[in-house]
């Protein structure tokens, strides 16, 4: 899941989506415990840094640093959306010509 996906959700879908990540993450580590080969090892690495992302997001929505974050980013679009202003003509450079 990508940062905007997180930030988007709910706060219950959020805690329903951690408390699923964590189920998952507990399956593949009992597997890899009992000696099992897991088909995809790297799901181990995602799920931790998902799980990761959604507790900072949720702990910046707590102390009202994500809304900071977030209306920074707003001016920021706004900035980069505006159309930008016709620039002069530049009048072609002379040609030097020595004789």
């Amino acid at each position: 899941m990508r940062i905007k996906e997180i930030n988007a959700l709910s706060t219950v879908d959020r805690a329903n989506k951690l408390a699923d990540l964590r189920i998952e993450l507990a399956r593949f580590r009992t597997m890899v415990n009992a000696g099992g080969a897991v088909e995809n090892p790297t799901r181990i690495r995602e799920l931790r840094r998902t799980i990761a992302q959604i507790l900072t997001v949720d702990n910046e929505k707590k102390l009202e640093i994500r809304q900071a974050t977030a209306e920074k980013e707003e001016k920021q679009e706004k900035k980069v959306a505006k159309p930008a202003k016709a620039s002069k003509a530049k009048k072609p450079a002379k040609e030097n010509v020595s004789k």
